[in-house]
């Protein structure tokens, strides 16, 4: 632990020292998470009085405030050289200890983070990880900007990973082929008019796992829907779908490693994507599986919420499928609603081209950071 600490320390004294030791200087520094968050501390205490630094902003990203870089009080004299009068709960102190991730809160210029649902979450006790107050009381400098995905890398329309290439035109050909092979790869039985469920996640509680332990029998046991698993995480829950693998033959399928080429086959050969989360600040598998027209069920929370409308049948407007509460049989009468609008196949497909048509590129988000830099300055 003390290794680490003295890296970040050495990381954040370096960001600032290059700025004052050579030609670039910066007009924003731009930080992201609890390990760079006292390059805003440090700045502000004790960097800002130099010419050098006296115009140069900061912005600080929180991408998940659970993780917060908690570490003993003593350390702020030590080895940043911060006197104990920073050390309260206005500052740098948090419940005893030092945080890095009020470093960046308490002494950025602007704080963003990573979805505008998942900025307002953070502003009560359920969200805010006991940082509700700091947030709260610098609301007007907290902004939520969405992430992105790089849509180079993620086109179904040039991805060497799948069997078939397509685009928005010729999805429903392209995302049928994909199917077969993914079934044959996988094992699952070959019946292209049952549903394929797709979850590319951490098998941890945070990303909705107890939900799914709740229902996944009844949902197998009543329904025609075949399951698609990657990801790695808690041994209770990588044991309890193996169960179910064994239980389901043929139905459900789980793959307990990470594979991004197998991750983009799955992307491209399911028909639905789950993600019940119990917080989501962004996410990102939501934002793929809509670029493959693989049509997302969420819990409607963070980024999820931001980036997933609900189909609406008398309008035909909507992306995917959500539910509000965090509820195991909310989510499983969420997606006996798709499973039965799976089988309406033109209003499927209709489904399908209006997840592909939605632009989740860097683009838009890249506009809001410079807006907000410019805003700065």
């Amino acid at each position: 632990m003390m290794t680490k600490l003295k890296d970040l320390l050495f990381f954040s004294r370096a960001v600032l020292d290059f700025v004052a030791n050579t030609d670039f200087k910066p007009e924003v520094i731009h930080c992201n998470d609890w390990q760079t968050g006292m390059v805003c501390a440090l700045h502000k205490l004790q960097y800002r009085w130099r010419p050098e630094f006296s115009n140069i902003k900061t912005v600080f990203t929180i991408h998940n405030l659970k993780y917060q870089g908690i570490f003993a009080h003593d350390m702020m004299s030590d080895l940043f050289g911060l006197g104990y009068e920073h050390f309260n709960s206005d500052e740098l102190e948090y419940k005893g200890a030092m945080s890095f991730m009020k470093g960046g809160l308490v002494y950025s210029n602007a704080i963003t983070t990573v979805s505008e649902t998942y900025a307002g979450e953070i502003q009560n006790p359920h969200f805010g990880e006991g940082l509700e107050g700091i947030l709260q009381k610098r609301n007007e400098h907290l902004f939520g900007i969405l992430n992105g995905i790089d849509y180079d890398i993620y086109n179904p329309k040039t991805d060497s990973n799948i069997i078939e290439k397509y685009d928005v035109f010729t999805a429903t050909e392209g995302k049928l082929k994909n199917k077969l092979h993914l079934l044959d790869q996988l094992g699952l039985e070959k019946n292209v008019d049952i549903p394929v469920l797709a979850m590319i996640t951490r098998l941890t509680e945070q990303k909705g796992l107890d939900l799914v332990e709740g229902v996944l029998d009844e949902l197998l046991s009543r329904h025609r829907i075949s399951i698609a698993v990657l990801g790695t995480g808690d041994r209770k829950y990588e044991n309890l779908l193996r169960y179910y693998s064994q239980k389901y033959e043929g139905r459900v399928s789980v793959s307990i490693k990470f594979d991004n080429s197998l991750a983009q086959k799955i992307y491209a050969g399911s028909d639905m994507l789950l993600m019940p989360s119990k917080f989501e600040p962004c996410g990102l598998s939501q934002l793929i599986a809509l670029r493959y027209g693989t049509i997302p069920i969420v819990r409607e929370t963070g980024g999820l919420k931001d980036t997933v409308v609900p189909y609406n049948k008398y309008t035909g407007e909507g992306n995917g499928f959500s539910f509000a509460n965090y509820n195991a049989h909310e989510m499983l009468y969420t997606i006996i609603r798709a499973i039965d609008t799976y089988m309406d196949k033109p209003v499927w497909d209709m489904l399908v081209r209006n997840a592909m048509k939605d632009d989740f590129s860097w683009k838009k988000s890249s506009l809001m950071y410079k807006s907000l830099y410019k805003r700065l300055l």
